[in-house]
C-alpha cells in the first residue's frame, strides 16, 4: 500500500522526469555542436571534415557559376575554357557587364557591399557571398529592385585578388589604394578598411540603408524577409530606432541563455515560466489533480530551462524562422562585425566615430564601436537567429588559420 502511494506522489514523478531525461539527453545531444553537451572527442573531426568538404563544394560551385557566364559575355575570355582547377587565374580587366543591370530603380533602397581580400583561393569565400546574395535578391523579385550589390577590394594587390577581379565584371567594384604608413597594426588597417568601403558605398549609391558584408558571411535564405521586418515593421518611423546599427550574425557559442547580457537571462526565464504552466497545466490533467501547485510548476520550469540550455539556445533561436514576425531584435553586445546593417545617418555618423578610433591589439573596430555607443549614450541592435552562415577558415586579420579546427566552436 505505501509502494503504492509511493508510486502515485508527484514528487516521485518529478524525480523520475528529471532523471530519464537527462540520461537520455546525455546521449541524444551530444551530437549538437553548439549544446554544452557536445563531445569534441566524439564528433568534432567528423563534422569538421564535413564543414570543409561542403565549404569546398559550394566555393566550387560559385566559382564555376561566375566563370562560365564570363566565358559567354567578356571578350576578355573568348576562346578561354573553364580551368581544371577551380582557382581563378590572374586577371585585370574592368566589369562589361552586370547580373543586375536590369534593375532600373529611381533611388537605391539597400546597398550590400561585400568587403573582400585574398583569403585560401580554393574556398572562393566572395564568390560564395556574391552568389548567395544574387540568388536572394532573384527569390525576392521586384521588391528587392532597389538594391544593390557592391564588391569593395581591399587586398594589397588588388590585380592579384582573382576572385574579386572575376566579380568585377558582373557587378560595380572599388579597389582600395594602400599604404603600409598609413595603418601601424592590422587592427587599424581592418578598420580603415572597413570605413574607406562604407564611405565608398555612401558616394556611389546614396542609399538609404548599407549592409556591409564581410567576405565570408553567406546570406540565410531569409535576409531580405529580416530586412523588410525590420524596416517596415520593427523601426517604421526612425531608420533602425534611432540605434547606430544591427548586427546581422553573432556567433552560435556565444549565443547561450548563460551570458552576462540581461534580455537573455529574462528570456530564459521567460521561457520557464510559459513551459512550467504549459507542463504543469498537462500533468495535472494527465492524472487528474487539482488545485494547481506552487512547487510543481517550479520544478517544470526549472525543467525546461535546464532542457533549453542543455540543447542550445542557438537551436531554439532557429525556431524563429518559421514566420519574420518572430525575429528576435534586443540591444546589441560587443562583438563581431561579419555583417552589419546601417541606415544612411547612422553610416555617416560611424564614419565619424571611426575616424576618432585608433584600433589596436584587443581594440579592434567592433570593440571600439560598442566602447563608443556607451561613450556616446547610443545603441546598437542585434537581430536573432542570425541571417548570415559564418564559413570562414582562414582568419586575414591574424594572417593564419583560425586555430587548428575550422570556424565550427
Amino acid at each position: 500500500m505505501r509502494l503504492s502511494m509511493f508510486l502515485h506522489y508527484p514528487g516521485f514523478h518529478i524525480f523520475l522526469l528529471y532523471s530519464l531525461t537527462f540520461c537520455i539527453v546525455r546521449l541524444c545531444f551530444n551530437g549538437f555542436l553548439y549544446s554544452p553537451l557536445f563531445s569534441r572527442s566524439k564528433h568534432l573531426k567528423h563534422l569538421s571534415q564535413e564543414f570543409l568538404s561542403r565549404n569546398l563544394q559550394e566555393g566550387v560551385d560559385a566559382f564555376r557559376y561566375f566563370y562560365e557566364r564570363a566565358l559567354r559575355s567578356t571578350p576578355f575570355y573568348e576562346n578561354q575554357v573553364l580551368p581544371t582547377s577551380n582557382i581563378s587565374a590572374l586577371c585585370s580587366h574592368k566589369a562589361t557587364s552586370n547580373l543586375l543591370r536590369s534593375q532600373t530603380a529611381e533611388s537605391v533602397l539597400l546597398a550590400i557591399t561585400i568587403i573582400t581580400t585574398r583569403r585560401r583561393p580554393e574556398y572562393h569565400y566572395p564568390l560564395q557571398v556574391a552568389h548567395g546574395f544574387l540568388d536572394r535578391i532573384s527569390e525576392c523579385g521586384s521588391d528587392c529592385s532597389g538594391f544593390r550589390l557592391f564588391i569593395c577590394n581591399v587586398d594589397d594587390s588588388p590585380s592579384s585578388h582573382t576572385d574579386a577581379c572575376l566579380l568585377s565584371h558582373f557587378l560595380p567594384s572599388v579597389n582600395r589604394p594602400f599604404k603600409q604608413q598609413e595603418a601601424p597594426n592590422r587592427f587599424e588597417r581592418e578598420k580603415q578598411d572597413y570605413a574607406f568601403c562604407l564611405s565608398k558605398t555612401l558616394e556611389t549609391f546614396s542609399p538609404k540603408y548599407v549592409m556591409l558584408i564581410e567576405d565570408d558571411a553567406v546570406p540565410q535564405i531569409d535576409i531580405f524577409h529580416a530586412f523588410f521586418q525590420l524596416v517596415n515593421v520593427r523601426f517604421p518611423k526612425e531608420p533602425l530606432g534611432g540605434g547606430l546599427y544591427v548586427k546581422l550574425y553573432h556567433p552560435e557559442r556565444l549565443q547561450g541563455y548563460l551570458n552576462p547580457e540581461p534580455m537573455r537571462i529574462l528570456e530564459w526565464i521567460g521561457l520557464g515560466i510559459l513551459s512550467g504552466f504549459a507542463l504543469t497545466f498537462a500533468y495535472t490533467n494527465l492524472i487528474h489533480q487539482s488545485p494547481f501547485r506552487w512547487y510543481l510548476f517550479t520544478a517544470f520550469a526549472i525543467y525546461a530551462m535546464l532542457l533549453a540550455e542543455l540543447l542550445g539556445r542557438h537551436y531554439i533561436l532557429e525556431l524563429r524562422r518559421v514566420l519574420p514576425a518572430l525575429y528576435n531584435v534586443v540591444p546589441a553586445s560587443e562583438c563581431c562585425t561579419p555583417a552589419m546593417l546601417f541606415s544612411e545617418a547612422s553610416a555617416k555618423r560611424t564614419l565619424k566615430y571611426l575616424d576618432e578610433i585608433n584600433c589596436k591589439a584587443g581594440y579592434a573596430k567592433d570593440t571600439a564601436l560598442y566602447k563608443e555607443l556607451g561613450r556616446r549614450g547610443e545603441w546598437a541592435w542585434v537581430l536573432e537567429p542570425n541571417m548570415v552562415t559564418h564559413v570562414g577558415l582562414f582568419s586575414t586579420l591574424r594572417g593564419s588559420m583560425e586555430g587548428n579546427e575550422p570556424l565550427l566552436l
